[in-house]
């Protein structure tokens, strides 16, 4: 009889555990695609996310929604507000600023450690990509397709740096400002500029510059002087947080 009892126990607990593992795995594929419409610019800086219309869009109860955007607010992605619910994360001047920062010496240090390990192929993959770009450029000029020519690029040289975390810690800040990134593009000559940054940093992995590849890419993220004033301006007042 106890062992019947004890049998019918342990066949509870692992449905109990089947279906918790089965709603964390559809909390995290949520909260990628999520991610991945932030980064997208889908879904703005500011926007509502609405649980119930996200749980139907996706065809999933609440409860992994609710996970999703829980753990997308604890990487800073999204905002939890009492009575207001998610939104998309707005940024300051200041703390956008900031974030650039971080990503120049991150960027930095991908290009860094790519001129000592990417391989043949990466290197191929990179040069490929920057002549994408060119031809973007000499042909329609279409900012929407050379920013999406150039997240390849950098996701290129991410991978050749062959360090996971990094490469965790770079996509993390890029979704962040993935919204206000895309105004740098277009902004007038940034294409054309971007081109020879590029180039240059290109040369310098190529030929296995290790100093010449961190600094040509902190240079290229980096925004100082004009260029930042240029894009401060450009964005659009709902895009950021004052105070």
């Amino acid at each position: 009889m106890n062992q019947k009892i004890d049998r019918g126990l342990e066949t509870a607990l692992q449905k109990t555990e089947r279906r918790e593992g089965k709603r964390r795995t559809m909390a995290t594929n949520l909260r990628h695609e999520l991610e991945g419409e932030i980064f997208r610019g889908q879904l703005a800086p500011g926007m509502r996310l609405d649980e119930q219309e996200i749980a139907r869009r996706f065809g999933v109860s609440r409860t992994p929604v609710r996970e999703a955007l829980q753990a997308l607010a604890s990487s800073g992605m999204v905002e939890m507000r009492p009575r207001q619910g998610a939104t998309v994360a707005l940024l300051t001047v200041s703390s956008l600023i900031e974030i650039f920062q971080v990503m120049a010496e991150l960027e930095g240090l991908c290009a860094q450690l790519a001129a000592r390990r990417m391989d043949r192929d990466q290197c191929a993959s990179m040069t490929r990509e920057h002549e994408d770009m060119i031809r973007i450029v000499d042909s329609n000029g279409d900012p929407s397709e050379f920013y999406e020519a150039n997240k390849r690029f950098h996701e290129i040289i991410y991978q050749g740096s062959q360090n996971s975390f990094l490469i965790d810690q770079m996509r993390v800040l890029r979704t962040r400002v993935a919204s206000y990134r895309r105004y740098i593009t277009f902004q007038p000559g940034r294409m054309q500029t971007s081109i020879g940054e590029h180039e240059a940093v290109v040369k310098a992995i190529v030929d296995r510059d290790v100093e010449g590849a961190q600094a040509q890419m902190r240079k290229h993220v980096n925004l100082l002087g004009d260029d930042l004033s240029d894009f401060i301006a450009s964005l659009p007042s709902h895009m950021l947080r004052t105070g």
